[in-house]
Order: C-alpha cells, then structure tokens, then sequence
C-alpha cells in the first residue's frame, strides 16, 4: 500500500472519532439546555399562580374596604 493510502485511511478512522464525539458533545449539551428551559418553565407557571392569588387578593381586599366605607 502506498502512504497517501495509510494517510488517507488514518485521516478517515480519525474523522469519524471526531465527528462522534462531537456529537456526544452536542447530545450533552442539548440535555443540559432541556433541563435549564425546563426550570425556567416550571418558574413562570409558578409566577402565572401568584400573579392569579394576587389579583384575587386584590378584588378581596378592594371589595373589603368598599364594605367598610
């Protein structure tokens, strides 16, 4: 076998650990930003609660003070 050969067969066995790891990394990295989106979520659903008991509490309190004066 001649080296352009060897060097062209290195080159491909190398290109494909590279591109496998590359989207390892990727794999990773999505999760990562799938857990991060998720708590953020999780976050605004919470504030969308309160920001509801807080208008409520709001009413409650106005229909209170119209009752006392």
């Amino acid at each position: 076998m001649s080296s352009e050969i060897i060097i062209a067969v290195l080159s491909l066995i190398g290109t494909f650990f590279g591109t496998f790891s590359g989207i390892k990394l990727m794999s990773y990295r999505i999760e990562q930003l799938e857990k991060k989106v998720e708590k953020h979520n999780n976050v605004i659903e919470r504030m969308a609660v309160i920001e509801n008991r807080v208008s409520v509490s709001e009413h409650r309190i106005d229909d209170l003070e119209k009752k006392e004066g």
